[in-house]
């Protein structure tokens, strides 16, 4: 970490005269590239590092056309010369998404959907305008190969883990049928290809796109089915309809020839389907192969989602195989195998997670049954040995960044939380009543504290579970 912060600090010299004040890490996503913010005074802006050059060069090559076009995307201010790090415009830290999880569904969060598909429809048609699909990261053209290539992505990510009995051949042969017809829409526009409320930042009340360089020359309907039907968004019915027709009165006034609403909302409910599956394909190998906590918890809502669309689609009567392993698998059998127990109000099992120091000894559990687990944390990097950071503890914000940007923190934490969670689990449903975990660290005050804080918040969130939190050397804590 101490070397990407080196690229980026010597990138940001380039363009202001003045150290930085902080540079935070930010979360990252399904991909591979780390962002951080960086302040100094009132200003800010997102540096980028990632080592899939190609993505970068992508990226860039977008963000700079569509700002020369005047949309609403961020200003490329600075690139290094191996194209591995770039800083960008900051257009803000909250999502449509967090706006609609915070307002709820109000008339100020629909009209921002409303923005951004108005957006979408002239960065579609007007900034794609001249682009060189060349520069594309994958394939330039969403065609038939790229329809079959989310749905094989779907069936080896995703529904191979289910273990169901199927015939594979026969599933390659309608998935073939269903590629043929949704490849017979017209795809001579920009398709955005990850067209979420978490890529589109609202800030002063506008709205401004990010994450687009997974973006190609392909047909209008996916990108707006890709919002529209976003398994975390959860619009209602009465939402998605009034904001599909306001998508297509937009692409009207912008289409060179009249658009035919009845055939385009045709061809949206088949590009729905495929985006809900090649979701499930991502939260699949995000999720079940990489282990990432955030897309496993998402496997629910995705399915969730498929179901709802299927009570009003029905599949063509040649793809059989294939609608008899949707309906299975949108069953309260599968989604249940997805689902975590979570406690009730008269759940049993209390959770006791401690920090300690090594010096004063693990704490006692005075519990009938005793056990639980105790997690040695010294094998991360310790922030206590930085003068800056004696006198803070793993409550403080700058310790939190240190170990999350320059520790293997939260690869520990990921595996500490594979072991616990099945657990967790066992006493849930076995009515339990009492579970300790432990972390220690050399002073009980950096490490085990951040590590103590996140177990504690990873379960509420997931389990909805009663947690007893204490750092029993608090008072010994160097101050």
């Amino acid at each position: 970490m101490e070397a990407i912060l080196k690229h980026i600090e010597n990138l940001y010299n380039t363009i202001h005269p003045h150290a930085w004040d902080r540079i935070q890490k930010i979360p990252q996503s399904g991909g591979d590239r780390i962002y951080f913010r960086i302040s100094q005074g009132e200003q800010s802006w997102i540096a980028t590092y990632n080592l899939n050059i190609k993505e970068n060069q992508t990226f860039i090559y977008f963000a700079n056309y569509f700002y020369e076009k005047g949309m609403p995307v961020p200003k490329i201010l600075a690139v290094n010369e191996s194209c591995n790090t770039y800083l960008q415009e900051d257009v803000g830290a909250v999502s449509l998404l967090d706006v609609l999880e915070k307002e709820g569904k109000t008339e100020f969060v629909f009209l921002l959907f409303q923005k951004s598909l108005t957006a979408l429809a002239k960065l579609q048609i007007e900034g794609a305008k001249g682009l060189d699909y060349s520069k594309c990261l994958t394939s330039k053209y969403f065609g038939k190969h790229s329809i079959l290539t989310d749905l094989l992505y779907y069936k080896y990510y995703f529904l191979d883990t289910l273990q169901y009995p199927y015939d594979k051949q026969a599933l390659i042969d309608e998935f073939e049928i269903l590629s043929d017809q949704l490849a017979v829409s017209h795809f001579d526009n920009f398709m955005f290809r990850d067209f979420q409320s978490r890529n589109i930042m609202v800030q002063n009340g506008e709205v401004y796109f990010i994450d687009f360089q997974g973006g190609m020359q392909g047909g209008l309907p996916y990108d707006v089915a890709s919002l529209l039907w976003q398994a975390k968004a959860g619009l209602s019915n009465e939402w998605k309809e009034k904001l599909l027709d306001h998508y297509i009165t937009e692409l009207q006034k912008l289409l060179p020839s009249p658009l035919e609403a009845a055939t385009f909302k045709k061809q949206y409910n088949g590009f729905v389907l495929l985006r809900l599956l090649q979701v499930l394909g991502a939260y699949g190998f995000r999720g079940l192969f990489e282990r990432k906590a955030h897309f496993l918890t998402s496997i629910p809502l995705g399915l969730e989602n498929l179901k709802s669309f299927l009570q009003t689609y029905a599949l063509d009567k040649d793809t059989p195989v294939f609608a008899s392993i949707l309906k299975w698998m949108v069953s309260d059998e599968v989604i249940e195998r997805f689902t975590p127990p979570t406690a009730g109000a008269n759940t049993p099992l209390e959770i006791t997670i401690n920090s300690f120091s090594y010096k004063k000894g693990i704490p006692s559990d005075s519990s009938e049954n005793g056990g639980g687990f105790v997690f040695d944390m010294r094998g991360i990097l310790n922030p206590g040995r930085v003068e800056e950071y004696k006198k803070q503890s793993g409550l403080d914000k700058p310790v939190q960044d240190f170990l999350e940007q320059r520790t293997k923190m939260n690869s520990f934490l990921n595996s500490v939380w594979d072991l616990i969670d099945i657990t967790v689990e066992d006493y849930l449903k076995r009515g339990f009543t009492s579970l300790h975990i432990n972390f220690g660290c050399t002073g009980g005050q950096h490490r085990s504290v951040f590590a103590a804080e996140q177990t504690a918040r990873h379960l509420r969130n997931k389990y909805k579970i009663k947690v007893l939190l204490a750092h029993t050397n608090k008072e010994n804590w160097v101050k």
